[in-house]
This record gives C-alpha cells, sequence and structure tokens, in this order.
C-alpha cells in the first residue's frame, strides 16, 4: 500500500507548539480592511491554538495521528 501523504495546505497554515498543540494564524488580513472601525482595535497579527474539537481532524491532516 502506498504512503499516506500529508496535506499541504494544511501543513503550510499550522505548525506545532512544544507542548504539541497547534498554532494557527487569525483570519481576517486579506481584503475589506478599511471598512472596520479605526477605534476598535483587533489583535489580528497574534497566533493562536487551534480549537479542541477541531484538532483531531486538522492533525488527521497532517498525519500526525
Amino acid at each position: 500500500m502506498p504512503k499516506m501523504k500529508t496535506h499541504k495546505g494544511a501543513a503550510g497554515r499550522f505548525e506545532s507548539t512544544k507542548k504539541g498543540k497547534l498554532k494557527r494564524r487569525r483570519s481576517g488580513h486579506n481584503h475589506i480592511l478599511e471598512k472596520k472601525s479605526p477605534k476598535r482595535k483587533r489583535r489580528l497579527s497574534t497566533e493562536t491554538t487551534v480549537n479542541a474539537a477541531d484538532e483531531g481532524r486538522i492533525l488527521r491532516l497532517l498525519r500526525r495521528r
């Protein structure tokens, strides 16, 4: 049987931390950036961890489970 391949789209979007959790970027970076209120600060540049409900599905795409 052939080897299972890593999903390259997911491999470029997620990386693991030292404790084994998955890091991801926040959404909302690409377009329609001017319409947001300038007074409202949005922390889009910070990375966050993947939700626990989605972690198993993403690990399967990365072939780590």
